[in-house]
């Protein structure tokens, strides 16, 4: 590896030194679903994050709820220090769609009707407040 490609690597990790993330995938509910409530957290801290998923009434608020706790502790991890209030806030999150499995559902005479049963994958990037600004 040479001197330039070096540096910028090292400039690289130094930037993401910050952030960390955590991974979900085949999630067995649709990408919209999971969509709205991804929607309501992004860019909010994390504290407050918790709080609006602990109490939303949406199944995919129970998945986010353990995903975004899962990423502090990764970041926790990463950092060796313990999370404060107003610390860290959800920089990003995003909802991909999975592998669909495709059923058939019998109908009337003869014919068959397709089920598709959606999945998706979300991925969440925790970040430091002042590193956001």
């Amino acid at each position: 590896m040479g001197v330039r490609k070096r540096q910028s690597a090292d400039k690289r990790k130094e930037a993401l030194k910050d952030v960390a993330f955590a991974k979900l995938t085949n999630i067995p509910s649709s990408p919209r679903k999971m969509r709205l409530v991804a929607d309501m957290i992004r860019g909010v801290e994390v504290n407050r994050a918790l709080g609006i998923l602990k109490f939303s009434n949406k199944e995919a608020a129970a998945v986010l709820y353990k995903l975004l706790k899962s990423a502090v502790a990764n970041w926790e991890a990463k950092n060796n220090q313990q999370v404060e209030a107003g610390m860290l806030r959800v920089s990003t999150v995003f909802v991909n769609c999975a592998p669909m499995l495709k059923r058939l559902r019998p109908a009337p005479q003869g014919r068959g009707y397709r089920i598709r049963k959606r999945a998706n994958h979300v991925t969440l990037i925790v970040d430091t407040i002042d590193n956001a600004k």
